[in-house]
């Protein structure tokens, strides 16, 4: 696997000129789909099979935020619309296990809607923990108010996605829903003690600390550093990632044209592997932003290079049966019951 450390996007429906160029010579590890995208499902598919061609792997990951509710980049007239995370978390029943059911069932779904386009990676389960007067970015994604209740649904998720051939992408380690502030736009400081972020925040990333892919806050956590976002944190990623939490599976950064970040775009990537992470996410499609992200990116190699073939081992196998019609019938009928 010859390819660089980075996840990138473009610009619009089909790949320019300039974007085929640059991605056979740098290679890049992954792709990722935005609405600016999407237009037909034979046109989405062609775009995944170009840039597969491209970089001349046919597993590289392709990769989409397909959540549900606010955040779905693929949806009507083509597609059908899913609920958030916290339509999950909201079911009403007597039942226990129907809240894990439903949550695993909207993803086999969605798993089903992306394989069918050769995306296979969703960044899905959303595991942070909202807070009071946190922020609204994170709000109605977020499966529920508790940790055991987002990781219970959380993990349900990953395995209707996993099930159905797409790899699950936990996010934002170690956890988003305390921020102030929408990492997109400012850099959210999070002064919450350890010890309270150990028991909340953090919890749900515990226990998925076997998933295979991870993407990380921008996110300052004080008690921890108080200087850098968890992205560009050596600290958090040593001590909370790898160390408290766990995590052994591939971490990306998120998106590094977000406004959380300062300093130029090379210098971001650099803070970002640095920092301990095994890839870095460009989205946006900009190409005068993205030529010095290659720059700073290497060759995907070592422990990285490891937890990415790793990931995509967990896919190399035909989708679980499914039909898609009963299975999309359960789902709109349990939502009713609790509209």
């Amino acid at each position: 696997m010859n390819c660089k450390a980075l996840i990138v996007g473009c610009s619009s429906h089909v790949l320019t000129p300039a974007e085929q160029a640059l991605f056979k010579a740098e290679k890049p590890w992954g792709f990722i789909l935005f609405r600016r995208n999407v237009d037909t499902p034979e046109q989405v598919h062609r775009l995944a099979d170009s840039f597969r061609e491209c970089v001349g792997r046919a597993d590289a990951p392709v990769l989409i935020d397909q959540e549900g509710g606010r955040v779905q980049r693929l949806g009507p007239p083509h597609w059908p619309k899913y609920p958030p995370g916290r339509a999950y978390g909201a079911l009403r029943s007597n039942d226990p296990l129907l809240r894990r059911e439903i949550a695993r069932l909207g993803a086999r779904l969605m798993a089903h809607d992306l394989q069918a386009l050769g995306i296979t990676v969703d960044c899905v389960p959303v595991l942070d923990v909202p807070a009071p007067g946190a922020h609204d970015v994170i709000g109605d994604r977020a499966y529920a108010a508790d940790p055991q209740t987002i990781a219970v649904l959380g993990r349900a998720a990953a395995e209707g996605l996993i099930a159905g051939g797409v790899l699950p992408v936990i996010k934002h380690i170690p956890g988003h829903g305390r921020a102030g502030a929408d990492s997109h736009l400012a850099l959210p400081v999070v002064d919450t003690d350890r010890a309270t972020l150990s028991a909340t925040d953090f919890a749900p990333f515990r226990h998925l600390a076997d998933m295979p892919l991870a993407m990380t806050a921008h996110v300052v956590y004080a008690a921890i550093d108080s200087k850098h976002p968890a992205t560009t944190s050596r600290k958090v990623m040593r001590d909370v990632i790898r160390g408290e939490i766990g995590y052994d599976g591939l971490v990306m950064s998120d998106d590094l044209s977000m406004k959380a970040l300062a300093g130029d775009f090379e210098s971001r990537a650099r803070a970002a592997l640095k920092a301990g992470c095994d890839v870095v996410l460009h989205c946006n499609g900009d190409m005068a932003e993205m030529l010095p992200i290659f720059t700073a990116a290497p060759e995907l190699k070592g422990q990285a290079r490891r937890r990415a073939e790793a990931a995509l081992r967990r896919i190399a196998h035909l989708p679980e049966p499914f039909d898609p019609v009963e299975g999309r019938a359960r789902l709109e009928a349990a939502l009713a019951m609790s509209a």
